[in-house]
């Protein structure tokens, strides 16, 4: 089978700051902009929250939106909202032949049923067969103590009707670039026209906090961008609510839709360095290698996490490139696990779509880029594990 170029036609944008690609990139190319941020509801822990949002927009039905936990609903939203700008959404014929890529976590813990269970094993030693009385009295049977990773992929399929292949891939920041690598191959290949791929991740919930804290990662204290989380109390992250989707199509598919194309897809690589063993640096640098980058200055959105570790590697090595030019968005956005990278690639196709770059999120420390940028580079190194990198190149 022949390659085909890989496009981006739609997207789905949700963070702190808003919704949809034209909201963000209006937000984002103001120079000075100040993040929205909670440092109250879950101190000593500061979050970026969701902005208000009317469901309604994108799950018309009640029913469906109340069998979603937040997540779920954020998936589909910002799904919807690709869809919609894609020119998909409501054509049957489309959307039956449509692939679907999703980065999923495992959802949302219910937590009342979580705290009476452990006030119940208190009193009693049989904790199986405890277990086992509130799995089958308190839950759903389908939902365990979590929600399954693949019930946003099949919300998805339910409100909008997308029915061609899907999958599911977990593992926070490597799930989303496991993703969007997977959907291009696919394109590339010719076994896929058109693609949905992205996911969504929803952290103004107790327990989404505590697997990063349990590891000590969450950073402490007062709020600090990005890139000066080091020595700091805490781990370095702070997370935020957000999704993002794309739509990917093969160029003669979305060129025969006329469709405005945003952006074509380059190369897209991915890595996992034994970071024990001090191989994140060299890794990092050898992705940058594989992803066969452009002469002159690049501009670079960086999905870097704060995790002290993984963003001091980063810096460092973009230091080592005089021509990078990095944004790291999470100073405004937070850390948004399995959504980081596809939203790295969103933000990166909207600059080569725009014809100009964002502007420093941290005017101390970010370098800024000079000229139109036509090739943009997204990361996302992992905060724990994985890394992955991106080319988009102006589609012209």
């Amino acid at each position: 089978m022949s390659p085909h170029h890989v496009v981006i036609s739609g997207i789905g944008l949700v963070s702190s700051l808003g919704e949809g690609p034209d909201a963000h990139w209006r937000k984002l190319a103001q120079p000075g902009l100040e993040p929205v941020l909670e440092a109250a509801r879950f101190s000593p822990y500061t979050v970026h929250p969701l902005p208000e949002i009317d469901w309604n927009l994108q799950i018309a039905k009640r029913g469906d939106q109340r069998q979603m936990e937040t997540w779920q609903r954020l998936g589909t939203y910002a799904a919807g909202m690709a869809l919609d700008d894609a020119g998909i959404k409501g054509n049957d014929e489309l959307c039956a032949t449509m692939d679907m890529v999703v980065a999923a976590g495992g959802g949302e813990r219910d937590e009342a049923v979580d705290a009476d269970i452990l006030v119940a094993s208190e009193s009693r030693n049989d904790r199986d067969v405890l277990l086992n009385e509130k799995l089958t009295t308190e839950l759903r049977p389908t939902l365990f103590l979590a929600q399954l990773s693949n019930l946003l992929a099949g919300n998805i399929s339910i409100v909008h009707k997308v029915t061609g292949s899907s999958r599911t891939f977990m593992g926070e920041e490597g799930a989303g670039v496991a993703a969007v690598e997977t959907a291009a191959a696919r394109i590339r290949s010719g076994q896929s026209t058109h693609i949905l791929v992205g996911g969504a991740f929803q952290t103004e919930h107790s327990d989404m906090l505590l697997g990063y804290e349990l590891a000590g990662y969450l950073h402490r204290g007062p709020w600090r961008p990005v890139w000066q989380r080091q020595g700091a109390e805490g781990g370095g992250v702070v997370t935020g609510s957000g999704g993002a989707f794309l739509v990917l199509e093969q160029r003669e598919h979305a060129i025969s839709r006329g469709r405005k194309i945003y952006a074509e897809l380059g190369p897209v690589v991915s890595g996992r360095a034994k970071r024990r063993q001090g191989e994140l640096d060299g890794e990092i640098a050898a992705l940058l290698r594989q992803a066969a980058l452009p002469n002159g200055e690049l501009l670079t959105i960086s999905g870097a996490s704060g995790a002290h570790a993984a963003t001091a590697a980063e810096k460092s090595v973009f230091g080592a490139n005089p021509a990078i030019a990095a944004r790291g968005f999470s100073t405004l956005t937070g850390h948004m696990k399995e959504a980081q990278f596809p939203f790295a690639v969103a933000l990166a196709a909207l600059a080569v779509e725009r014809k100009a770059a964002y502007p420093a999120f941290d005017a101390a420390t970010e370098k800024p880029f000079n000229g139109v940028p036509r090739t943009v580079l997204a990361t996302a190194i992992g905060y724990h594990q994985f890394e992955g990198m991106a080319l988009v190149n102006t589609a012209d």
